[in-house]
């Protein structure tokens, strides 16, 4: 990693610290291993002795909207699980919960200082949370009735939690491209006002495409969306995924091709079906080869290669949160929890003795 100051040298950190996070918001779906669960695997596996893998767990995100206590609980239990289910290893890795780390919040405390009330309120994400559209105000009675200051602000925590590890790469997905790009703001708004410290973090995008509602495959695939038949979860028995494959939303069209504008729903399945196709074929080839095939076989097709492709992860899932196994879970976290610490201490040491809030 690139970072010479006076206030620490290069040394002090690896060439390359990759730091990601998820929310969590119980076991994920298909959409979520595709767009970064898995290339957050293969980001591990890849990775030299000369790099820095970090992943967190960001429960503090989690509570920027009404919440259930014990839930948040559960659901935070269910991501670590499913975390380790689809490979991810924390003997390679640094697996933590951004809440037991209380360097995130006080980081992004002093980022706050810096950073522009008029930049956060062009961003979209509060207003889409909300509801609102995208070119409403902050003086808009909607906006000041609904929002709250933990939401407004949380794309300064984000910021916290990838400066916090002088991350240089974030792999991201499309939705969170902006937020990135706010944290390379921040930290250049840190760096004019204390002088240079923070290295503006690169993006690395999921090369996935977007995997889609099954009920309206015009929108992504999401916890959000009322119908818990839009989604495969990575728990999801063989039954249920005959099931919601079934039911997903296609047309009246005679035979398979791969048309995301006119055919968006057969196109999606077949996105699904090429990502776990056992003879990696493309989306072109299954289309090709497929063309003759009813909606009914396709839609066969399209679950049993789910069920296979899924069933190892399945399989581990269930393993991991079965409750004998709860004390491995916590013994993740901890080991997780003491080695971000550490490297989180090291940053708020050297962010304190710049700032002057260090010991007199």
């Amino acid at each position: 990693m690139n970072c010479s100051t006076r206030h620490a040298s290069s040394s002090t950190y690896p060439r390359q610290v990759i730091f990601s996070g998820i929310q969590p918001t119980g076991i994920p779906h298909l959409g979520n291993y595709f767009g970064a669960l898995q290339q957050w695997v293969k980001i591990q596996n890849g990775a030299t002795s000369t790099t820095d893998v970090i992943f967190s767990i960001v429960d503090l995100h989690a509570m920027t909207l009404p919440y259930d206590p014990a839930q948040l609980r559960l659901w935070k239990r269910q991501t670590l699980a499913a975390l380790l289910a689809v490979g991810l290893d924390p003997q390679r890795s640094i697996i933590f919960f951004q809440s037991s780390v209380p360097a995130h919040s006080e980081l992004m405390w002093v980022l706050s200082c810096t950073a522009s009330v008029g930049y956060l309120s062009r961003m979209t994400q509060w207003k889409s949370k909300l509801a609102l559209s995208d070119n409403v105000a902050l003086s808009d009675p909607d906006a000041k009735m609904k929002l709250k200051l933990a939401l407004f602000s949380y794309p300064v925590l984000q910021a916290a939690d990838i400066l916090l590890y002088r991350a240089s790469h974030v792999p991201v997905g499309y939705d969170q491209a902006q937020h990135l790009e706010f944290a390379r703001e921040i930290a250049k708004s840190f760096n004019k006002a204390h002088g240079h410290f923070f290295t503006e973090p690169q993006t690395v995008m999921s090369p996935a495409k977007r995997i889609m509602s099954l009920k309206n495959p015009r929108l992504k695939m999401s916890k959000s969306h009322e119908d818990p038949r839009s989604r495969i979860l990575l728990d999801d028995s063989s039954d249920d995924i005959r099931m919601k494959i079934k039911a997903a939303l296609t047309d009246s069209m005679d035979g398979v091709s791969y048309d995301m504008v006119e055919r968006p729903g057969i196109s999606n399945l077949l996105t699904l079906m090429a990502y776990m196709d056992e003879r990696q074929r493309s989306v072109e080839q299954i289309a090709s080869e497929g063309q003759a095939l009813s909606l009914r076989a396709f839609k066969e097709q399209v679950a049993e290669t789910i069920i296979k492709g899924i069933a190892n992860i399945k399989e581990k899932y269930d393993y991991f949160i079965d409750t004998p196994q709860r004390h491995y879970l916590q013994d993740v976290a901890v080991l997780g929890h003491g080695k971000a610490r550490l490297k989180a201490d090291e940053t708020m040491r050297q962010v304190r003795e710049i700032i002057g809030t260090d010991d007199i």
